[in-house]
């Protein structure tokens, strides 16, 4: 993992995991828009014709398990092997694996969703676009993404995590539209946006987003 970033995320990850896990948990259960986002999210996935689902950059698993239980084959990918051991024993039915966003470990169009519920928010500008295209590279044609993130337009650094150890990990916030014009580049086309709580603090949107283009090929297979 050549990527400071990348190492820095993993590891930071695997030092608050257990307490990452206690802050998400409920999360869904507090948030309707949160909920009905990913119904859509389901809908969307059955229209275009069922297959597996990727939550990539799933934590401690309870997005993947939301997506299990609304009819989908969804598998979850994260970075830190602490959080895949914590999304393995809360969800034991269910498969994780580690991977990163970066290089994801899956054929070309071979899952028929891919979800990134907030796990862009520690990518730099510069990594964004080749991570669209790895969501686009493994996405079938006509399959839906869903990209969650904080809006803004700070970076945000970390450097103690929710049970007081220490870390070292950077947050973007972003703006849908500059997220939006990512995608495009990428060759997504967006069929939806959604920006939650815009006067609170700390806002949230999401992009849901078609693969309606051809397919890009390449990558490590």
């Amino acid at each position: 993992m050549p990527d400071s970033w990348l190492s820095d995320t993993r590891t930071s990850y695997d030092t608050d995991a257990t307490g990452y896990a206690e802050k998400v948990a409920g999360l869904l259960d507090q948030s309707p828009y949160l909920r009905a986002s990913l119904a859509l999210f389901a809908e969307l996935v059955h229209g275009a014709g069922e297959g597996p689902v990727a939550d990539i950059g799933c934590g401690p698993g309870h997005v993947t398990s939301y997506l299990h239980d609304a009819g989908l084959d969804a598998f979850g990918i994260d970075l830190s092997p602490e959080m895949i051991a914590i999304a393995r024993r809360d969800h034991p039915d269910l498969r994780f694996e580690v991977g990163t966003m970066t290089e994801l470990a899956l054929a070309d169009d071979s899952v028929a969703g891919v979800l990134a519920f907030w796990s862009v928010i520690h990518v730099p500008d510069d990594a964004i676009p080749a991570v669209f295209e790895q969501f686009r590279r493994v996405l079938r044609p006509e399959g839906p993404l869903l990209v969650g993130f904080h809006v803004g337009d700070e970076t945000r650094h970390r450097s103690e995590s929710y049970t007081g150890r220490p870390i070292n990990v950077d947050s973007y916030r972003r703006r849908p539209s500059k997220v939006a014009d990512w995608l495009r580049d990428a060759g997504f086309t967006i069929e939806s946006e959604l920006v939650i709580g815009p006067d609170n603090d700390l806002p949230g949107a999401i992009l849901i987003a078609r693969n309606y283009a051809q397919p890009v090929h390449a990558v490590n297979q």
